[in-house]
């Protein structure tokens, strides 16, 4: 096996960004969806795309680069199954997530790394003006984007963590913020004897009641209104908490689970859905768990965290760690953590 000479292995992720772009357009300009299970001219994909056949076809060979395309005859291309995930009907669809994680809200911090880094502290709002979620709420297009796009992310979860975990022993669900109600409406269709809500911003859960009515589950699923920051309801044995605690340092976590401590009942549980980081970095490990770490860091200022930093916020916050679960890796690394009130 000839070993690649030194330096190929840089040169590929300097090029990162160029990579990331390509992906970018194809999403954007929705090459895949005019792509069923067999080969197509350039020419064809352009007419139907209208779109300059030359263009068009420099974009297919750079996804054919990528292990995205095969090109099986002469100017004639086809999707792999990775490319077939940036089809707008693709059940597990990574659309969305392409144009938002590609998007300048998200890489224009990253430019900044190296501040970010030797500070400690987000590089957004020193780039737009605002902390992150502030921007959002000041555009709705953008904020609606975000949303489907956390919506997109959570369905690899949403549909592997009910058969991961008993959520049928308990009565009620609380998903602090939950969103459109992706994750507790395949939490709820799957545990008929269960009834739920989602706690979020009017903005955040606006499509929640579509989630809920699409699923049958009106009569079991609700919206709550509010700020996790300020107070979270009493009434729910069962407070769920995915991909938040990693938005945040230390002590806002240890406010929010505060809250939850507070009106959780003695024999209930917390339940946190998040990536977890390794002791040690390893090559086995999702990359993802890595590249989104340093994304909390200059957009927002949280972190992703390893058993020991949950276990020690849930310590401070009137909780105790009590099981954990991996789920399958579709979910780029994500965990159930449960804990219990002490």
């Amino acid at each position: 096996m000839t070993k690649a000479p030194l330096g190929d292995l840089l040169l590929d992720l300097i090029g990162g960004h160029m990579k990331s772009s390509i992906v970018r357009a194809t999403a954007q300009l929705g090459i895949v969806d005019v792509f069923g299970d067999e080969p197509r001219p350039a020419a064809e994909v352009a007419g139907e795309l209208e779109l300059p056949v030359v263009s068009v076809r420099r974009l297919l060979r750079a996804l054919t680069m990528l292990g995205l395309f095969v090109e099986p005859e002469d100017d004639h291309f086809a999707v792999l199954p990775e490319a077939k995930l940036l089809g707008r009907d693709h059940p597990a669809s990574f659309r969305t997530l392409a144009e938002m994680y590609t998007d300048p809200l998200i890489t224009r911090p990253w430019e900044k790394l190296a501040t970010g880094l030797r500070t400690g502290q987000p590089t957004f709002e020193s780039i737009f003006g605002l902390p992150f979620f502030d921007r959002l709420a000041a555009e709705p297009v953008m904020s609606a984007f975000f949303n489907a796009t956390m919506s997109e992310a959570t369905h690899s979860v949403a549909a592997t963590a009910p058969s991961a975990y008993d959520f049928g022993r308990f009565a009620a669900v609380l998903d602090i913020g939950g969103g459109d109600g992706t994750l507790l409406t395949a939490i709820l269709a799957a545990n008929p004897g269960l009834r739920g809500a989602v706690l979020d911003s009017a903005q955040g859960a606006a499509q929640a009641p579509t989630q809920y009515a699409e699923a049958g589950l009106t009569d079991r699923a609700s919206v709550l209104t509010g700020d996790f920051f300020a107070g979270i309801p009493e009434g729910y044995d069962l407070h769920v908490i995915k991909s938040i605690l990693h938005d945040w340092p230390d002590d806002r976590c240890e406010l929010i689970l505060s809250h939850s401590r507070a009106a959780i009942p003695a024999d209930g549980r917390l339940l946190v859905v998040d990536m977890v980081v390794p002791d040690r970095a390893e090559h086995g490990v999702a990359r993802s768990v890595y590249l989104s770490d340093l994304t909390m860091l200059v957009n927002l200022g949280g972190r992703e965290r390893t058993r020991a930093d949950f276990e020690a916020l849930f310590r401070r916050a009137g909780y105790e760690l009590t099981t954990t679960h991996t789920l399958p890796a579709e979910t780029q690394g994500v965990w159930l953590l449960e804990a219990r009130p002490v």
